[in-house]
């Protein structure tokens, strides 16, 4: 059976070492690399070329959709895994709008990474049962902060991690190439759905979500 090629994506080494060494006896997985930031992420997921990459979704630099979005964008054949702590409905909505293809959590039994990752391998959607459960519950409770979050389009959301993490909107408008006005209008909208005043608003809002990390 052919191997499948893996990149683990997290910014604490310990957890990384954890992950390698249970997926190091599992004969048709092959860990051949390692990133602790989005930007190392995506760096490497163009070089290597991955089957699939396992990746938190907070990290320091480029928060963990934002990457998702540009390892898909660059290679349509990378599958991306989500193994995070985050349990809120609103991550798993964007991760999965943002391209990746299976999303579970870390309170999951470790020992299904290994069934995840050989199933989004595959092509195949897996999203872990109990989050299964948590998503309808939380469907149903509907948070205040979630749904605020929620009423953000893909393409404000996007903007709203880039100005979370303190980039002007000069800056977002040569990342994103589209225009300064267009950034700006973005961001009004944002900060209207969002009730929020100031870019410190909108950074207290993505630290409250656990998108940026304070």
């Amino acid at each position: 059976m052919k191997k499948i090629k893996v990149i683990l994506v997290d910014d604490h080494a310990v957890v990384r070492a954890g992950y390698k060494i249970l997926l190091k006896n599992i004969d048709y997985i092959d860990v051949i690399a390692e990133a602790d930031t989005g930007e190392e992420a995506i760096e490497l997921s163009t070089k290597l070329r991955p089957n699939v990459v396992v990746m938190d979704i907070s990290l320091p630099g480029i928060n963990g959709i934002e990457a998702i979005r540009r390892i898909v964008s660059n290679d349509h054949d990378i599958k991306v895994l989500v193994f995070t702590m985050h349990e809120e409905v609103v991550f798993v909505e964007r991760a999965l709008q943002a391209g990746a293809i299976g999303y579970m959590t870390k309170s999951t039994d470790p020992k299904l990474l290994s069934k995840a990752i050989k199933h989004v391998s595959q092509g195949k959607k897996y999203i872990d049962d109990d989050l299964r459960q948590k998503m309808t519950y939380e469907y149903e409770q509907s948070r205040e902060g979630d749904s605020l979050l929620s009423d953000l389009s893909a393409r404000e959301f996007q903007i709203f991690c880039l100005l979370a993490e303190g980039k002007n909107t000069n800056e977002i408008s040569k990342e994103l190439n589209i225009s300064y006005k267009t950034v700006a209008n973005y961001s009004s909208q944002i900060k209207n759905k969002l009730q929020a005043s100031t870019v410190a608003d909108i950074a207290r809002i993505a630290i409250r979500h656990n998108i940026i990390k304070a």
